[in-house]
């Protein structure tokens, strides 16, 4: 169970986020502003 949660807080983790959106093409704004979204709109909601 240790391993799964460990597993899910890496992949879901707003700065993973980030450089899976940057990586996607994104610019660096446009990735910060919805990782900052996801961040205070669902990861800190649910995985905290």
């Amino acid at each position: 169970m240790k391993r799964c949660r460990m597993f899910f807080q890496h992949y879901l983790n707003p700065l993973h986020i980030f450089c899976r959106l940057r990586q996607a093409g994104l610019s660096a704004i446009a990735a910060r502003r919805m990782s900052t979204v996801y961040e205070k709109l669902l990861y800190r909601m649910f995985l905290l």
